[in-house]
């Protein structure tokens, strides 16, 4: 063997080839089964791509160096959980009324990390490039890595608070949980381009930081240090998420330009849709943290329209502008998530997280950071509120309210600029009225209108007596949740109680409904 051949075989593969020929050199083109019959889906939607190799592979991990990083991690992450649970750490929380945030997660943002997982899992069959199939199996394998550690974590507050126990039939019962099942559901059983859009690019590139950056601070600000753990834990599998989207939405536009007017209908739609369901998101910032961290409408401010205009500043070169509506996201900051807190307090009594009403010193925060609502429209509702638990009349709205179809809120928004009317919208199909909270989800209903008929709203299953029974506590029940344990008012709840035996405090007395 001459010297040339010897120095050509011992030559080491450098990283980037070494990572080709164990990911994109295991796919092949079919033979006897033509390529179009093992992948029917990735056309389907109108995308056209010329060249699967122009895909940019955002995670560069092999298996084995993945499963190494992840374990280095999992040890590190139980062994605090360990020390947190050891140690009592539920006692150093700032307040029993933040647990309500963690359950708010555990119901319903854990179930979207689980269906991710099924849903990137499910797309990445349906590429016939291999760069993608690779990208969403590995995020297939970190959402569902992401849902165990969150349940492992949160399964401590289950020793000792209510709520937490039966969170899966809770989120394909309770009636606020139909907003993130419909979300991802929709995400699920569209086009795998499609659902690439959806929740790589909008939710995860565009919207993600208003998720986890409240809820991880919220956590360290008010002495959850197990949850600040697994959130720690996951950021940087996000940091590969947001990568993964940024790369996504780049690969389809440079593929061709008939793929514009496709893609800017899906950021319009996902936008909305992920907007709307941030929405519980932002009421767990401004009321149910005793410790504040930012206000929804700061956050909202940083994270979209300074990041987000920007991002849509640098795609503007593609075609791509700012989603439809995104000025009505502007208008609704200072109100959304009052509204929001508002229909929690009124409809506890069905729902797995307690309410009360903000305190004083709460409320002059919140004057503070709404100095265009705060004073002029909430304060007022609240202290009549006030009045009745202090007259023993504490209220409590047992009628059942109209949801969007679309989103599946109740319709409490009012309209962009005017928060004395409420916001309704009307749509007639095949003899039928639908109704809609804004023009966002009206639009989306009316661009596929098949699809959203279908949706399960948790009201007309109750008035179709599919939902438990005739009475109150019977859909409770149902849901999953015993009635007046884990529902209910904060001041009177068991775990108001209890924190303060725990704490050696008095216990605020049972109030007369």
């Amino acid at each position: 063997m001459n010297s040339q051949a010897t120095s050509t075989a011992a030559r080491k593969l450098s990283l980037k080839d070494k990572y080709g020929m164990m990911t994109r050199g295991l796919g092949w083109e079919t033979s006897y089964v033509s390529m179009d019959e093992v992948f029917p889906f990735d056309q389907f939607e109108g995308i056209k791509i010329h060249d699967w190799e122009k895909w940019e592979d955002p995670f560069r991990l092999t298996m084995d160096a993945y499963w190494k990083y992840q374990s280095e991690k999992e040890r590190k992450l139980y062994a605090i959980i360990d020390a947190f649970s050891q140690n009592n750490g539920h006692l150093n929380v700032s307040d029993a009324r933040y647990v309500n945030a963690i359950k708010l997660f555990l119901t319903a943002v854990t179930p979207i990390e689980y269906n991710a997982h099924r849903g990137f899992a499910m797309a990445g069959r349906q590429f016939r490039g291999v760069g993608p199939r690779i990208a969403c199996q590995m995020q297939s394998i970190d959402e569902l890595r992401h849902c165990q550690t969150q349940v492992h974590t949160l399964s401590h507050y289950n020793r000792y608070f209510n709520g937490f126990h039966s969170w899966p039939q809770n989120f394909d019962r309770l009636w606020y949980l139909s907003v993130p099942k419909s979300f991802v559901n929709d995400a699920m059983s569209a086009g795998p381009f499609e659902y690439l859009v959806s929740i790589s690019f909008s939710f995860e590139y565009v919207l993600t930081n208003l998720l986890f950056m409240p809820f991880m601070s919220g956590a360290a600000y008010n002495g959850d240090m197990a949850t600040v753990t697994f959130g720690f834990s996951a950021q940087s599998d996000e940091a590969r998420h947001m990568t993964l989207g940024l790369e996504a939405i780049k690969f389809i536009l440079e593929q061709d330009p008939d793929n514009v007017p496709i893609v800017q209908k899906w950021i319009d739609k996902w936008f909305w849709r992920g907007y709307r369901l941030l929405t519980l998101v932002g009421m767990m910032m401004d009321y149910m943290l005793p410790k504040k961290i930012m206000s929804w409408r700061e956050g909202w401010e940083i994270y979209f329209e300074q990041s987000g205009g920007a991002l849509f500043a640098d795609l503007e070169r593609y075609g791509i502008r700012k989603p439809k509506y995104w000025e009505d996201t502007v208008k609704e900051k200072d109100h959304i998530t009052h509204q929001a807190w508002s229909m929690f307090y009124q409809y506890c009594w069905g729902t797995g997280v307690h309410a009360w009403l903000p305190k004083e010193e709460e409320m002059a925060w919140l004057a503070e950071q709404y100095p265009n609502s705060f004073e002029q429209t909430y304060r007022p509702r609240y202290e009549h509120w006030k009045q009745q638990e202090d007259a023993g009349k504490r209220w409590l709205n047992t009628s059942l309210p109209c949801l969007c179809q679309t989103c599946q809120l109740p319709m409490i928004f009012t309209e962009p600029g005017d928060p004395q009317t409420r916001s309704q919208r009307e749509s007639l199909y095949q003899g039928e009225r639908y109704q809609f909270c804004s023009d966002g989800c009206k639009d989306i209903f009316d661009d596929e209108p098949e699809k959203y008929v279908q949706a399960w709203l948790p009201v007309q299953q109750i008035l179709k007596g599919k939902a438990g029974g005739p009475e109150i506590e019977d859909v409770v029940r149902w849901s999953h949740l015993e009635p007046g344990v884990d529902t209910g008012p904060f001041e009177t709840s068991e775990d108001a109680r209890n924190w303060a035996s725990w704490k050696g405090q008095e216990a605020v007395p049972r109030a007369q409904d």
